[in-house]
């Protein structure tokens, strides 16, 4: 970076989002938080789909600080994933945000052979969960009796893809890549709108692979723009194109961070959903904005110069909004770096907290604007 006064802020912002995590890691050591409630981190099971979050912002600190540390809890945390790995039962679509994050990154920085297996198991369970006729992967399983989502697909899984780019990338199969990018092809028909929102859940007809029909999921309706959806698309699509260089990726991850950055609100940290009602349209969910914030800066790198700037210059703005108005440096009783997430508003749950997946991003972001990678989707 070329500008000193952004340069100093970002310098300091990653420096106080680590110092925080140091202090954290002393209570949650190789934990899996989730989100934050009375200002202390509330810890998940191993197989909550969050897991690789905290080990994930463990591995991007220590690679930018070598803070030994942060990478032993990051260690602890991937071998306890391995009860949930082997254990197979409770697996999903989530298997690249819980392995990207802690095997992969175990192997990208230290060359580690059993993290390589781990993480290749992972990719073959998640490859297993593609359904030829719709050309998707699934998303959840009957997790409740009788529950039927065989035919359900979601935008979050655009991020898992990378563990399967990865995969063909590292055996030389690229049967794994296939079956990515026939899945991020049905994103761009079926999940990408016109004006570049999203559908967040898309349900096919199993057997056919027919579309059956589109839900809101996390959004507030079905044709309404839930903002952290709309980021997932965003560096999904920007994730797909670095692997494969396929023009429709980019032309997609485009289309959908105009439509996220001409939204924002003056601050530029976005509503949980763009098109909710105006009531409830203040709540923010600084996850949505960190999440794309690094998906932007991605972007930036692979257009033309004359269009970098808008991308750059939006993921930046994003993030000073994040460092200076909704970070929590001052305040020692909140574990949480970033305030004001919103997790799943029609549920009622987690509205208006600290989300670690919001703290990860955040920090990636940085590492980003640092260019102190390696970043774990790539």
């Amino acid at each position: 970076m070329n500008n000193t006064v952004q340069l100093a802020w970002v310098n300091e912002a990653w420096d106080k989002a680590l110092e925080k995590t140091r202090v954290n890691s002393l209570r949650i050591g190789a934990e899996f938080p989730h989100a934050s409630q009375g200002g202390k981190y509330v810890l998940e099971g191993a197989s909550w789909w969050t897991a690789g979050f905290w080990p994930g912002m463990l591995w991007q600190l220590y690679a930018g600080s070598g803070d030994e540390s942060l990478k032993a809890i990051a260690e602890q945390c991937e071998e306890r994933l391995d009860e949930v790995l082997d254990g197979y039962l409770k697996l999903d679509h989530d298997l690249g945000f819980m392995w990207i994050l802690t095997s992969v990154a175990n192997y990208k920085l230290t060359g580690s052979e059993q993290s390589r297996v781990r993480a290749l198991k992972a990719a073959n369970y998640l490859a297993a969960r593609f359904n030829l006729k719709g050309r998707y992967i699934r998303a959840w399983n009957p997790w409740r009796e009788g529950e039927d989502n065989s035919g359900v697909a979601i935008i979050d899984c655009s991020m898992n893809m990378s563990l399967l780019f990865w995969a063909s990338e590292v055996t030389g199969d690229p049967r794994y890549r296939h079956i990515a990018e026939a899945h991020m092809d049905t994103v761009l028909e079926h999940f990408i709108r016109p004006d570049g929102s999203v559908y967040h859940i898309v349900n096919f007809d199993p057997a056919s692979g027919e579309v059956a029909g589109k839900l809101g999921g996390q959004g507030y309706a079905p044709e309404s723009a839930w903002s952290r959806g709309t980021a997932w698309a965003l560096y999904g699509l920007s994730l797909a194109y670095h692997h494969t260089g396929k023009q429709s990726y980019l032309d997609g991850a485009k289309q959908v961070a105009h439509f996220f950055l001409t939204r924002l609100p003056e601050d530029q940290v976005p509503a949980w959903d763009f098109r909710a009602p105006s009531e409830i349209r203040e709540l923010r969910d600084t996850s949505a904005g960190s999440c794309a914030a690094s998906g932007l800066l991605l972007l930036a790198g692979q257009v033309e110069p004359s269009e970098a700037d808008v991308y750059r210059n939006g993921a930046l703005r994003i993030t000073e909004s994040l460092y200076r108005n909704y970070g929590t440096w001052d305040n020692a009783d909140e574990e949480g770096l970033l305030l004001h997430g919103t997790s799943n508003y029609p549920e009622d749950r987690n509205i208006d907290v600290p989300l670690i997946y919001g703290d990860f991003f955040y920090v990636e972001t940085l590492a980003r604007i640092k260019e102190a990678g390696p970043y774990y989707w790539e």
